[in-house]
């Protein structure tokens, strides 16, 4: 995103007021550049305006965190299991529920 680069973030930040008058064209600038724009009211950052595009990665890349997150959890407590004895328990259990 934007690291150290302190021109591009300037050029990222706009007023709510701005934002309420050229909505149009900060919308196509994000179709087009994909960079976020911090909104300030009073001079204070207050939200972050996103492309679709870039707020779905966000999302995907939040999920996929969460999931290795909770996966070290198991692992440091003990709640993981070889995956060969994981597909070996799944077999066994369809080939009980074909018999029926």
């Amino acid at each position: 995103m934007i690291k150290g680069d302190g021109m591009r973030l300037a050029k990222a930040v706009k007023s709510i007021s701005f934002v309420k008058s050229h909505a149009a064209e900060l919308l196509l600038s994000l179709e087009k550049d994909g960079q976020p724009i911090v909104i300030t009211r009073n001079g204070e950052a207050k939200a972050v305006l996103q492309s679709i595009h870039e707020y779905e990665e966000a999302q995907q890349t939040m999920a996929l965190l969460k999931i290795l997150a909770l996966s070290r959890k198991d692992q440091e407590q003990g709640r993981v299991r070889p995956v060969t004895e994981s597909f070996t328990g799944i077999r066994q259990i369809i080939e009980s529920r074909r018999r029926s």
